[in-house]
């Protein structure tokens, strides 16, 4: 891949996505969830010990598995499917570029708009954090491998979105199918774990396989990564006790993993596409 005819191709698409609603939601989206989150989220610093920054990580690691990848995915489900419906996908394939530098073109400007809203979420929770709070910026490693891991995360959904919107060809048919992947993967996923875990009694083949199956999914991954990687976050979530089970190498890796295998996805279901 020609690291210029991907750079071209992102600042094309940012400029677009400047003049897209979803820029505006995204950031609003965030502010507004991780200011709440700072002034309720930070209550059990006295009972837990640990500083308010990393206490407000905690809370902010739980928004951010629902978030990110909603954001990830209302940013991407139309990037192929919009350029078909609105007729500009063939003139867009007739340009001396790969399918493969389209599609990293395009990640790397919804990337940098995912970090636009993720950089003023966070910097306004921390902000707050170390505003009111009397520990100075010892929680400020936290926050930074929150950024980064939800980084990661939001790649997740931005390639599997493109996959979809490959698929479908159509934006109100990507739509749907966006919407469905956040809720299996983020609702439903966590959920029928834990039925099944009730229904093992706890000591049967679904708890010793627990470990695995968050590790499968990347929203899972993520959160325990942030809590296995913080003691004090570990410590004010519930999920301290299977973040405990999973070394922090595994998550990381899994996180790691996830954003190749999705971009090789997408690439997969946009070759597949006849302009």
């Amino acid at each position: 891949m020609n690291p210029t005819r991907i750079l071209s191709t992102a600042l094309t698409e940012f400029r677009i996505a400047l003049r897209n609603r979803w820029v505006l939601i995204a950031v609003l989206l965030m502010m507004l969830f991780s200011l709440v989150l700072s002034a309720a989220g930070s209550a059990p610093t006295g009972a837990v010990g640990a500083d308010r920054l990393s206490i407000v990580v905690a809370s902010l690691t739980s928004l951010a598995v629902y978030l990110v990848p909603l954001l990830g995915l209302l940013l991407s489900f139309d990037a192929i499917a919009g350029e078909a419906e609105r007729g500009t996908l063939p003139l867009l394939l007739t340009y001396p570029v790969s399918r493969a530098e389209v599609l990293g073109g395009k990640l790397l400007a919804h990337l940098c708009v995912l970090s636009l809203a993720l950089l003023a979420g966070y910097g306004l929770a921390a902000i707050v954090a170390v505003w009111f709070g009397n520990d100075g910026l010892s929680g400020v490693a936290a926050v930074i491998r929150l950024f980064v891991t939800s980084l990661l995360l939001g790649v997740v959904f931005l390639n599997l979105g493109y996959a979809l919107s490959s698929l479908s060809r159509r934006s109100s048919g990507a739509a749907g199918l966006a919407i469905g992947l956040w809720v299996i993967a983020v609702v439903l996923y966590d959920l029928a774990l834990l039925a099944m875990i009730v229904a093992d009694g706890g000591d049967g083949i679904v708890t010793r396989i627990l470990p695995a199956a968050l590790l499968i999914n990347p929203a899972d991954a993520f959160r325990l990564y942030n809590l296995t990687a913080s003691a004090a976050t570990s410590a004010a979530s519930g999920l301290g006790g299977a973040a405990n089970a999973v070394p922090a190498t595994l998550s990381l890796a899994a996180l790691l993993i996830w954003p190749v295998a999705g971009f090789l996805l997408a690439l997969m279901a946009f070759r597949r596409v006849n302009p």
